[in-house]
């Protein structure tokens, strides 16, 4: 296990449905808050392995670490069959990152209630920082930053920098 400080430490949260037509805006809002926090200090940063968002950011972090080798991506993962039902080439993707990635923790064996939760539980309790991409107030990325804002955790919302 990859042993840090929580301060140097980032998590992201987001939708899987990302607007195509904000695609571009978008991934390059998120590595350019990542290059901000990698200047701030954060060395380490976690992701949830899902669709959308999380393997964006994901993808980021790896591409960063050409010029910033230092990083580490850790995914930490709700459980051992979380593609069950996705589409190949989202499962290819996500083994692709899984192999890059420096750290990979699971949550739970096999999934079960509760256990999506517990992962982005974790990804805050584990961080200082949350960089995310929310524009609803409803579903898993909202129960999420809630939960940072609750930790009294920073949190950059790519929705609030990305033109309308």
């Amino acid at each position: 296990m990859i042993k840090h400080e929580k301060n140097k430490a980032c998590c992201f949260t987001g939708h899987r449905k990302i607007p195509q037509k904000k695609y571009v805006q978008i991934q390059e809002k998120l590595r350019d808050e990542i290059v901000t926090a990698i200047q701030n200090g954060y060395n380490f940063f976690y992701a949830g392995g899902a669709i959308g968002f999380d393997t964006m950011a994901a993808r980021a972090v790896l591409e960063l670490k050409a010029q910033y080798p230092h990083i580490k991506l850790i995914l930490v993962l709700p459980c051992v069959n979380q593609t069950d039902g996705w589409e190949q080439f989202d499962i290819d993707e996500y083994e692709h990152i899984k192999d890059l990635a420096d750290e990979v923790i699971y949550i739970s064996e096999k999934y079960k209630r509760g256990c999506m939760h517990k992962r982005n539980r974790y990804l805050v309790d584990h961080s200082s920082l949350c960089i995310c991409y929310m524009t609803r107030k409803s579903g898993g990325t909202a129960y999420t930053v809630k939960y940072a804002k609750n930790k009294e955790i920073a949190i950059v919302n790519i929705k609030d920098i990305v033109s309308k």
